[in-house]
């Protein structure tokens, strides 16, 4: 799947998950109709105000909705940083110009501060880095 793109299957998958939502404000506006005098075009008017929006926000939350490629769109590893600190045995590293607290592999030698890292896995929230040959600018 392409980076700017989406496929049906997502547009679809997407839309099938904002079906409850849209559902649930309907059964809310005829309850209140019940209630309180509301025209029917203004009724209308708050639903396609509520499908507009969802079609608005697509465009924004697309990726979230892709399966295709499980893991990847999170996946750390792989990704080359730089160490912020000297990680002895941790610290932090800036990668995709977030700051990420890491952890340098066990058994892996210490890394200066500037030094070229590597992700090579996770625990929780924290990166497991290994010094990288080639220097990131990320």
């Amino acid at each position: 799947m392409n980076e700017r793109s989406w496929s049906t299957r997502v547009v679809v998958r997407y839309a099938l998950l904002q079906v409850p939502a849209a559902v649930l404000l309907v059964l809310i506006l005829i309850l209140v109709r019940r209630w309180v005098e509301i025209p029917a075009w203004s009724v209308w008017g708050l639903v396609a105000l509520w499908v507009a929006k969802d079609v608005a926000l697509f465009p924004f939350v697309w990726r979230s909705y892709t399966r295709d490629r499980p893991g990847e769109s999170n996946s750390m590893v792989g990704v080359r940083g730089i160490a912020k600190d000297r990680l002895d045995p941790s610290g932090y590293v800036r990668v995709r110009g977030e700051l990420w607290q890491a952890e340098v592999m066990r058994g892996g030698p210490p890394i200066s501060s500037g030094e070229g890292v590597k992700v090579r896995g996770t625990r929780g929230l924290t990166l497991l880095v290994q010094p990288d040959n080639a220097k990131s600018t990320q």
